[in-house]
């Protein structure tokens, strides 16, 4: 087995596969997550989503484009819940800058920005309505997972870890995700797994305690009674928006609705109860 970790997309990225002499491979993969970190990022003003919300309409190469119309599409199938325009909502919050640099305690939040503005796709043209801007934060840390997959698998069965966006290549991983007493070992093969939760990212203005996670609908800090979700799927970016749109659900309806989507979810509430759906017991 051979590892790699660094920095990239404001986490650390682990980079895991079955091969001896992987080093080609290993240095793919991480060119791939440096490339698409500068395109995606909006802590990075010469990048493609930054002109874009500069600009209000870009013509966008192929992983921008590919990008905004999966979190439109996510935007669609989650109700709303998983809604890449929240950018303001995060700034207004707090979150203006890598969250490195977000100092702990600050003077009262912004107003909150609700979610929904228009974004319109044109063959590679993306425009904005004007006064929206977008965020592909997670979405985009979930696309370079599986777009650096694809080279380190090159060299054998492998896992790459963005900040606990999770794709797999070939092989048996087991996975510890944290519960409310405990650690579980979910067994990945060719899947992925996200994790969304409000007990990391966070901050303080004015007293009150801000998190990362924008409910779309009032563009504030989303008052969920689930700390913690983790899912697994297909991939990671189909695995990031579902994390996202069942921890907005709060606890008991993410549940019933992971259970009659056969999403296999560990969600872990305030009240310390750890619930298991999707198949998992």
């Amino acid at each position: 087995m051979e590892r790699r970790t660094f920095r990239a997309m404001g986490t650390e990225i682990e980079l895991l596969v079955e091969a001896e002499g992987a080093d080609d491979a290993l240095d793919a993969a991480e060119r791939e997550f440096h490339r698409l970190e500068s395109l995606l990022s909006r802590f990075r003003d010469d990048s493609e989503l930054s002109q874009l919300n500069r600009d209000g309409s870009i013509d966008a190469g192929p992983d921008l484009l590919r990008v905004v119309e999966l979190a439109l599409a996510a935007r669609e199938r989650t109700g709303g819940r998983f809604d890449p325009t929240v950018h303001d909502a995060v700034v207004a919050a707090g979150y203006d800058r890598t969250f490195e640099s977000v100092p702990a305690d600050g003077a009262d939040a912004g107003a909150p920005v609700p979610a929904g503005g228009g974004v319109r796709i044109d063959g590679n043209r993306i425009e904005l309505e004007a006064g929206v801007r977008i965020d592909l934060g997670g979405i985009g840390k979930g696309y370079a997972a599986e777009r650096a997959a694809e080279p380190l698998a090159t060299a054998g069965p492998c896992l790459v870890n963005a900040g606990g966006d999770i794709a797999t290549r070939g092989g048996s991983w087991p996975v510890g995700v944290a519960t409310g007493d405990g650690t579980l070992t979910l067994e990945l093969f060719g899947s992925a797994l996200a994790t969304s939760g409000r007990d990391r990212r966070t901050w303080q203005r004015g007293g009150r305690a801000l998190h990362h996670l924008i409910d779309p609908s009032t563009g504030a800090s989303a008052a969920s009674d689930v700390i913690r979700i983790t899912v697994v799927a297909a991939d990671a970016v189909d695995a990031e928006v579902l994390a996202t749109s069942l921890f907005l659900a709060g606890m008991d309806d993410a549940a019933t609705e992971a259970n009659a989507a056969g999403v296999p979810a560990v969600i872990v509430g305030a009240d310390g109860r750890t619930l298991l759906a999707g198949g998992l017991a």
